[in-house]
């Protein structure tokens, strides 16, 4: 397969097997690897039932709840352990639109490193967000390119396509943090290298079911995390 989406998992099991199934009639040239962090609601096991009747499904059981940003470094060693050109990055929410892959992979095919799925490149495509979570997500992307300089608008988007390459050339071991911030360092590294990033424009569509995984400490990491990889760049520390 060309193509792999990492699709991590902490009680997902109302939206797990609907993703799963919408990824699997793309009919794309592509393997899906779910990351259950031992959720207790069962998703892992929703996983291995699919799994009986799907070969293009794997998963990684975890311990506990560990985190997303490591879980995705997980994942991306996983992939470039195999013969992935080009790595996904995808909620399992159902708020990234399964329909929307495609576009993400042929962006990569015609010239760029890195595509995000973005939200604010042309307006704001969110829907049914509350307000205050709106200008809270806006302002944090305004506020990581005012202090790091970096040319992209959703500098928070978790929904993803990298070329190997980038994933290649970044030690990922150095790689901490998670959420919001997790995506933002990801996205600086991969511009420091030279990497070219392409916004495609996306609608979100805030879930529908299950409960959001956002906590203050999640909001706290990024604010900090952009003066960290800022300082870091200038000392040349940013490797």
């Amino acid at each position: 397969m060309e193509s792999v989406v990492i699709v991590p998992t902490y009680n997902e099991k109302d939206n797990i097997a609907t993703v799963i199934n919408k990824l699997t009639a793309l009919n794309l040239d592509l393997h899906i690897l779910v990351i259950d962090d031992n959720s207790p609601d069962g998703t892992g096991d929703i996983v291995k039932n699919l799994q009986k009747k799907n070969e293009h499904i794997f998963m990684i059981e975890r311990s506990g709840k560990l985190g997303l940003g490591t879980a995705y470094v997980r994942g991306f060693h996983w992939a470039l352990e195999r013969d992935y050109k080009y790595i996904l990055e995808m909620d399992a929410d159902l708020s990234h639109n399964p329909n929307d892959v495609p576009r993400l992979i042929k962006a990569c095919k015609k010239g760029a490193d890195l595509t995000i799925g973005s939200r604010y490149s042309e307006g704001v495509n969110v829907v049914n967000w509350p307000i205050k979570r709106l200008l809270l997500s806006y302002g944090a992307n305004k506020y990581t390119r005012i202090v790091t300089r970096m040319p992209v608008k959703d500098t928070t988007a978790g929904f993803k396509c990298f070329h190997r390459d980038v994933l290649e050339a970044i030690d990922l071991s150095k790689v901490k943090s998670s959420g919001y911030s997790f995506q933002i360092e990801m996205n600086f590294r991969a511009w420091k290298k030279g990497f070219k990033i392409t916004e495609v424009p996306i609608i979100f569509i805030e879930r529908s079911e299950g409960h959001s995984k956002m906590s203050k400490s999640i909001v706290y990491e990024a604010v900090f995390m952009v003066w960290k990889l800022k300082l870091l760049s200038m000392l040349g520390r940013l490797n």
